[in-house]
């Protein structure tokens, strides 16, 4: 028997973690492992015409590895296309839970919707998974800070740097994986050599641009330190958005290792200096208040 979830699961928030935590304890339970099929692209790329400007909270190794973390066995991931989107909750249910995956039980959320069917209720959903002989179980809303937890309200607070307030609703500090690459190394001659991030998922969503109080790993080891997201517009010639990480406390070279950024806060938005003497004094004011606080 195989108890699962389905969903994007974008971010594995807090509303998630409730619907996937009720899922590992009803498969204990039972006997059964606790699976979770998911779906990749995100189904918005697929089907709005704004998808570029769409971004995601999480790269797919990294939602695998949240999920893996909260005790589920298997993780199926599903291409998602226009084809599938066309599917009913009764051709869903049957033909891939059932018949694919082996799945006897699903677990949902508050507002879970399956296939095309228009006008979704959790009564209809009941009525469908009882014709296909589904057990099906509801998990209610997620409460935090007394609104709703949701995958656009997080992306939304990322964005216009509300880290703190993201970080509460994701349950985890925020992740900025990638590889550090050569920069133009100005950092190093005023005393502030930096990181310079590529993302592993170039569809991650960025906060807004500013600097922020980060917490770094490199290769197991973890570090304080403040990274600006932005154009650099004290840098002449400067060319697109960097991720530049100041890391206190450390003097290895690092170019082409891996690097996880998880950004706490926001201190400031990002803006010009006269010279690269009066950047290099806000710096100093910036980690002096980074290590205070």
């Amino acid at each position: 028997m195989v108890i699962a979830a389905t969903g994007f699961f974008d971010g594995v928030h807090l509303g998630h973690r409730a619907v996937l935590s009720a899922l590992c304890r009803l498969a204990e339970e039972q006997g059964c492992r606790a699976v979770v099929i998911t779906f990749w692209p995100h189904p918005r790329t697929v089907l709005q015409s704004d998808a570029h400007k769409f971004r995601l909270l999480n790269a797919l190794d990294e939602k695998k590895e949240l999920m893996f973390d909260l005790g589920i066995s298997q993780v199926h991931v599903l291409s998602f296309t226009r084809e599938l989107s066309l599917m009913s909750a009764k051709a869903f249910f049957a033909d891939c839970l059932q018949a694919q995956y082996g799945v006897s039980h699903l677990v949902v959320g508050y507002n879970h919707r399956i296939g095309h069917d228009p006008h979704q209720t959790y009564a209809y959903l009941e009525t469908v998974a009882q014709e296909t002989g589904l057990g099906l179980t509801r998990v209610g809303q997620t409460l935090c800070d007394e609104k709703v937890v949701s995958s656009t309200k997080i992306r939304e607070a990322i964005q216009s740097g509300a880290m703190e307030q993201a970080n509460r609703w994701l349950g985890y500090p925020y992740e900025l994986k990638g590889v550090v690459v050569e920069g133009n190394r100005l950092g190093r001659t005023i005393g502030f050599p930096t990181a310079n991030l590529q993302l592993y998922e170039p569809l991650k969503q960025l906060p807004a641009d500013g600097v922020y109080a980060v917490e770094v790993e490199q290769m197991g080891r973890r570090y304080r330190g403040m990274m600006n997201i932005g154009f650099r517009p004290t840098v002449k010639h400067a060319q697109g958005r960097t991720i530049e990480t100041n890391i206190f406390d450390f003097d290895e070279d690092i170019y082409g290792l891996p690097l996880t950024v998880c950004p706490l806060y926001r201190l400031r938005g990002e803006r010009g200096f006269s010279s690269m003497e009066a950047l290099k004094e806000q710096l100093k004011a910036d980690k002096d208040k980074i290590n205070q606080i």
